[in-house]
């Protein structure tokens, strides 16, 4: 957790991604959103030397999120859950801050929360006939 996001902490996060979580996987698939920070492969070969950059880019697999879609309602409701149970409050420090949001997400875990999906497939072509004809 940075105050600030750039393109360098970006492709530090995808290095860490490779090199230390998941060293043994051929690709890894990363899901962004469309926040400009996400500029890939753009930011790898700004931070890293072009071999380093390219190397990296040949592990990750880079998916966007729609702008406007359900998903963003399922990830919001989440939010808004982290908000009221964990950021209710001031927490003067970043440190203090990780290790409350690490502890509400033990609990989220073990208690197994879940989001009800309820857009099924024949509604979603219901509503959305225009973008996919039959």
């Amino acid at each position: 957790m940075k105050r600030q996001r750039t393109n360098q902490d970006f492709a530090e996060q995808m290095r860490a991604l490779v090199d230390k979580h998941y060293p043994a996987a051929p690709v890894i698939a990363v899901v962004l959103d469309n926040l400009s920070t996400h500029p890939p492969p753009a930011a790898l070969y700004q931070t890293f030397p072009p071999a380093d950059a390219r190397r990296l880019e040949q592990r990750l697999e880079f998916h966007y999120t729609p702008k406007h879609g359900s998903w963003l309602n399922m990830a919001e409701l989440e939010f808004a859950v982290l908000s009221r149970q964990c950021l209710n409050r001031r927490l003067p420090e970043p440190a203090i801050l990780r290790k409350e949001i690490a502890a509400w997400e033990i609990g989220r875990n073990k208690a197994r929360a879940t989001a009800h999906w309820r857009f099924t497939i024949a509604r979603a072509l219901n509503k959305l006939h225009r973008l996919y004809p039959a």
